[in-house]
């Protein structure tokens, strides 16, 4: 018995000291960044640059604008397989859960499927707030539960809510002749009507000057109508938490610049608003969706896993997503969202040129974590058109030749946070003419400490573009032009590029910022222990 005492202890020292060494080496390797690092008591520091851009916090990104875990929703109906089709029997059920009342938690409860194959020839809608879709596990073996997507391809299951937006006050013009990224106050003409805990929208006129700087203005391809952004005004809403004279305060830095020297006669305003409408509390988790393998066109009928329009405050978890040709598509009025260990696999891949999404991102404070995927001919991650994040892509690996990489017309605030694409690229681009002129897909973004077979890390006029301790070469390319959509000419400029090959600390900036805003628990309820996001 003692030497076996004593075994454990020597082996319990050897692991003590293996740990230390693993410490000390990550210490050794690790860097620091300019624009954000710890300090010598463990508190970030940021940077600013002269016009007062600075990297912001990205922690509000998720469900309750993050740190808060995901509940478990008790079942109030059991469904068993029928071997036959099961879609009027599950959305039966889930109509059923859908007319009970909200308890004190916001939830009606959940539709529990039990481990087998249940087959479904259309979408399963949830459009009710507090309605969770949950099966027995997302794995291969004889516990899992199966959504079949029988017949024709469709959507297999969409969360839905109505959106609706309505003005409260008067808005107000911004005086601030500029506006930086990362910037938590703005001062306003007239604040009589803006107060704290107000909801308020902040209106950025797309104006001809500003596409015109932007280098968009020139998009010509003989075969289609081009053109970058179409919209009038690109919109955000914020939280306000203070109000002082005329400057107001947001809950969430705004994570787009703007410029008045590209107004002429219009303006910046700010508006208090009221939103209803979004399905929250809403939940799918632990089944798998499985599709027919097929190789298709992008551009014709085809299946997606799953849809999340006009939701809040809900989550996707441990999902696998089977030959679904997409993965998860996210509209615009989303916010707060979480898809955490969500896995999507292509074993075909599309016959076109234009590719399909595993993650197709267009709403805000959305966090997709531990998320992975494998196939070709793939975008893995895109955010889509005029939405300002935060968006956090955290601890996600993706394995085959497709790209992470922001799709069109100009998204703000990605955070790409230790995310590993080893046999593709991690791409913030302009993409130019492709589409029907994508353009510049993302401004102020950041890539922190993530690899890649490739980073083009591009950074458009105006902006910053951040790449810190990342794995992987880097390569310039220019803008795609009107021949045949190939990139000519001059690179475009490059982005600030830190400790290429070598990482910094801390390990997550994700991590380390909710932390630093909520304490460790924060980590704790989203399953990590530390704020390396490989614990």
């Amino acid at each position: 018995m003692m030497v076996c005492v004593k075994s454990l202890r020597a082996a319990a020292l050897v692991l003590f000291a293996l740990a230390l060494l693993a410490l000390f080496t990550h210490a050794l390797l690790a860097r620091q960044s300019q624009w954000v690092h710890p300090s010598a008591n463990g508190h970030l520091i940021y940077h600013s640059d002269k016009n007062g851009a600075t990297i912001p916090d990205y922690s509000f990104a998720g469900y309750h604008s993050g740190g808060v875990a995901l509940p478990t929703v008790p079942a109030q109906i059991k469904l068993l397989p029928t071997g036959t089709d099961d879609t009027a029997a599950i959305q039966h059920a889930i109509d059923t859960v859908s007319a009970r009342p909200l308890d004190a938690n916001g939830f009606r409860g959940a539709v529990q499927l039990a481990p087998g194959v249940f087959h479904c020839s259309a979408a399963l809608t949830i459009a009710a707030s507090g309605v969770v879709l949950r099966g027995a596990g997302s794995g291969v073996d004889h516990e899992a539960t199966t959504i079949d997507l029988a017949g024709d391809p469709h959507v297999g299951i969409i969360i839905k809510g109505d959106f609706a937006l309505k003005t409260i006050s008067p808005a107000t013009n911004i005086t601030d002749a500029y506006v930086p990224f990362g910037a938590h106050t703005v001062h306003v003409a007239d604040a009589t009507h803006i107060h704290a805990g107000d909801l308020v929208q902040i209106s950025k006129p797309v104006t001809a000057a500003w596409i015109e700087y932007m280098g968009m203005s020139g998009l010509e391809r003989p075969d289609r109508d081009e053109h970058w952004i179409s919209a009038k005004v690109l919109n955000v809403r914020r939280l306000v938490t203070a109000v002082s004279g005329n400057a107001g305060t947001f809950q969430i830095a705004l994570m787009d610049s703007y410029d008045s020297q590209f107004l002429g006669t219009e303006h910046f305003t700010v508006q208090p608003v009221a939103v209803s409408g979004q399905v929250k509390e809403a939940g799918v988790e632990d089944l798998r969706i499985v599709a027919p393998a097929a190789s298709v066109d992008f551009h014709d009928a085809h299946t997606i896993a799953m849809e999340i329009a006009a939701a809040a405050d809900s989550w996707v978890r441990n999902v696998a997503m089977i030959d679904t040709t997409e993965g998860v598509r996210m509209d615009f009025n989303s916010e707060r969202i979480t898809l955490t260990r969500v896995d999507v696999e292509q074993s075909k891949t599309v016959t076109s040129a234009a590719r399909p999404f595993d993650f197709a991102i267009n709403g805000t404070q959305v966090l997709v974590d531990r998320a992975t995927g494998t196939g070709d001919k793939v975008t893995y991650f895109a955010t889509e058109p005029r939405q300002q994040g935060p968006v956090v892509i955290l601890n996600s690996v993706f394995h085959g030749d497709g790209n992470l990489e922001p799709h069109q017309r100009w998204s703000t605030g990605l955070l790409v946070d230790n995310c590993s694409v080893p046999e593709g690229g991690i791409h913030l681009i302009n993409r130019g003419v492709m589409g029907s002129g994508h353009g510049w897909t993302i401004g102020w973004g950041v890539v922190w400490n993530s690899t890649a077979s490739d980073f083009i890390i591009q950074q458009a006029p105006g902006t910053i573009t951040w790449a810190m301790g990342n794995r992987g070469p880097l390569k310039s390319q220019a803008m795609p032009d009107g021949n045949g959509g190939r990139a000519h000419g001059t690179p475009l400029p490059s982005g600030i590029i830190e400790s290429q090959g070598k990482p910094v600390t801390p390990q997550s900036l994700y991590l380390s910022q909710l932390a630093e805003r909520l304490g460790p628990n924060a980590l704790k309820n989203i399953g990590y222990t530390t704020a390396d996001p490989m614990h």
